[in-house]
């Protein structure tokens, strides 16, 4: 039998962590990407990421209405299900639910924060 190169993970496998009222989950993490999920309910918003030294990231808004915002300039983007925000290096972010639905956004890091 060939070796199988696919590896699924189940979100019961996630390693799970709150910041602040956003809800992680980490879902990969190898040299070269991460890969994520943050739940945010209705009129919360997450903790800070000071941002990632060496890897652009990307948001990937699946469901609701959120604004990401930048510190560094004092901005921020406004995504709805279907957009994607592109992180540069060393930025720091933070994502607010402005929506009336639980807001689920991906995140992928490359390479590996």
């Amino acid at each position: 039998m060939p070796e199988l190169r696919g590896i699924v993970k189940h979100q019961k496998e996630t390693d799970t962590v709150w910041d602040e009222e956003e809800l992680c989950r980490l879902y990969f993490a190898t040299d070269r990407i991460t890969f994520g999920m943050s739940i945010l309910e209705p009129r919360k918003t997450g903790g800070l990421d000071k941002g990632h030294n060496a890897a652009d990231e990307v948001f990937f808004c699946v469901k609701g209405h959120v604004l990401v915002y930048f510190p560094e300039d004092d901005h921020s983007y406004e995504l709805k299900a279907g957009d994607a925000l592109l992180i540069p290096p060393d930025t720091g972010h933070r994502i607010s639910n402005i929506g009336e639905e639980e807001a689920v956004i991906t995140w992928s890091c490359a390479p590996h924060p």
